[in-house]
C-alpha cells in the first residue's frame, strides 16, 4: 500500500464538521461510527451484515487479540482484515484503557504495564513499543498511541502526573511506529476536566506530530455533563485539518452533542451490548424488548426504519426469542441498533453539509423528548 492517509474537510455547520478519511482500504466519511470489533468480530453480526448498516470502518482491541489469538498468530495468518473477513480501514486501540480496567496485579513504571491476564492469569508488559508492535502484526489502519488512563476519582496533581507520562509514551509510540505510508498513528490528549491540562497535553502532542487526534480520558464516568464541558474547549486545542476522535462514546444524545461541539469520530460498545440485552434504540428513545407489553405488539419496533428486524419481525417475536434465549434476538436487535447509529451518523452528515444542523437537532431532541416509541 502506497497510498498515504489523509483527511479532507468538505463542509461546517458552527463547530461541527464533515468530511472524509482516505485510506488505501477505503474513504470513511465523518462523522463517523464506528463499530466495536473486540475480539475480531461485532457480536452477533456477520462483516457483511456491519457493512451494510453504513459502516465504514470497524475497531478492534489490542489488548483483547494480543491475549487471544496473539498478534503472532493473527499475523501468521495474513492479518485481522483477512482474518475477520473485513476488507475495510480496521482502527485499532492501544490496550491501555483495557490495561487498567481488566488486567489484574498491575504494575505501572516509566517503562510500561506489567499485569495478569484477566483470562488465564499468564504474565504480559505492555509498553509504547510492545503496544506498535502488536498493531503492526495486526495490519491495523489506524493506530492508536499507547497512554495511561488512570482510575477516576483522581486529583488534578494525579491527572497531571499521568498527562505527561503518556505524553512520554506518545513520543515513544511514534518513534517506534516509524514511517508506514498508508497507516495512520492519532494521539490521544489526556488532562482530565482541567483546561490547562488539556491545552498542555494537545501542545506536547502537536510538536510530536500525528495523523489524527484523541480525545482521552472521557466517557469514564464523568457524566454528559462534564464531558460536554470538556468537548466544549478541548477540541479546539487540535489542529483543524485532522480528524478527532473521541473514544468510548456512546449514546445517541453522546454522539449529537459531541458532533456539535466538532468531534469527528467515536467508537461505543453501547449499540452491540444493548441488543444482546433486549435494548433498542430508536428515533423516539429506547424499547426493552423483554417488557411484557410487547409480547401480543405486532407493530415493528419502529415502523420509520429499514433494518431487517423492523422490516420482517414484529415486537411480539422479538420479546418471544428473547424470552426464550433464541440467538436470533441478539442478532436482529444488534442489526436495528447498528443501522439506527449509522442512519443517525448520515442524518448528521448531510444537515452539516446542507447548513441545517441546528434544526436537525432540535428535531432530534423533540423526537426524544415526545416519550419513549413504545406508545407510538
Amino acid at each position: 500500500m502506497t497510498q498515504r492517509f489523509g483527511f479532507q474537510l468538505h463542509a461546517t455547520d458552527g463547530r461541527a464538521r464533515t468530511g472524509v478519511i482516505s485510506t488505501p482500504r477505503g474513504e470513511i466519511r465523518t462523522p463517523a461510527f464506528m463499530p466495536v470489533g473486540t475480539a475480531a468480530t461485532v457480536k452477533a453480526m456477520l462483516p457483511e451484515s456491519v457493512r451494510a448498516t453504513g459502516a465504514d470502518i470497524l475497531l478492534g482491541n489490542t489488548y483483547h487479540l494480543m491475549l487471544r489469538p496473539t498478534a503472532e498468530r493473527i499475523a501468521r495468518l495474513g492479518g485481522l482484515h483477512k482474518f475477520m473477513n473485513w476488507d475495510r480501514p480496521i482502527l485499532t486501540d492501544s490496550g491501555g484503557f483495557q490495561v487498567m480496567s481488566l488486567a489484574s496485579l498491575r504494575k505501572l513504571t516509566e517503562e510500561g504495564v506489567r499485569f495478569s491476564s484477566h483470562v488465564d492469569g499468564s504474565k504480559h508488559m505492555l509498553s509504547p513499543e510492545r503496544s506498535m508492535e502488536i498493531q503492526r502484526l495486526l495490519g491495523s489502519d489506524i493506530v492508536m498511541c499507547f497512554d495511561e488512563c488512570p482510575a477516576l476519582p483522581a486529583t488534578e496533581d494525579e491527572v497531571a502526573k499521568s498527562m505527561r507520562l503518556s505524553m512520554r509514551w506518545a513520543q515513544r509510540s511514534r518513534d517506534a511506529f516509524g514511517d508506514r505510508p498508508g497507516h495512520a498513528l492519532f494521539g490521544i490528549m489526556q488532562g482530565g476536566v482541567t483546561p490547562e491540562l488539556r491545552e498542555e497535553s494537545a501542545e506536547a502532542l502537536k510538536a510530536i506530530g500525528f495523523d489524527g487526534y484523541a480525545v482521552g480520558g472521557l466517557a469514564v464516568g464523568e457524566g454528559q455533563e462534564a464531558m460536554f464541558g470538556v468537548l466544549d474547549y478541548a477540541p479546539g486545542y487540535l489542529p483543524e485539518d485532522k480528524p478527532r476522535y473521541l473514544m468510548g462514546v456512546g449514546k445517541p444524545d453522546d454522539i449529537v452533542g459531541a458532533v456539535e461541539r466538532g468531534i469527528d469520530m467515536m467508537d461505543c460498545v453501547l449499540p452491540s451490548r444493548s441488543g444482546r440485552t433486549g435494548q433498542a434504540w430508536t428515533r423516539r428513545g429506547q424499547v426493552n424488548i423483554k417488557n411484557a407489553r410487547h409480547q401480543d405488539d405486532p407493530r415493528p419496533l419502529d415502523e420509520n426504519c429499514t433494518c431487517p428486524a423492523c422490516r420482517s419481525y414484529s415486537r411480539a417475536y422479538l420479546h418471544h426469542v428473547f424470552r426464550a434465549g433464541e440467538m436470533i434476538s441478539g442478532m436482529l436487535l444488534t442489526w436495528h441498533n447498528l443501522h439506527y447509529y449509522q442512519e443517525l451518523m448520515q442524518g448528521l452528515r448531510d444537515a452539516i453539509a446542507e447548513g441545517r444542523l441546528a434544526a436537525f437537532v432540535a428535531d432530534f431532541h423533540a423526537q426524544r423528548g415526545a416519550g419513549d416509541i413504545e406508545p407510538l
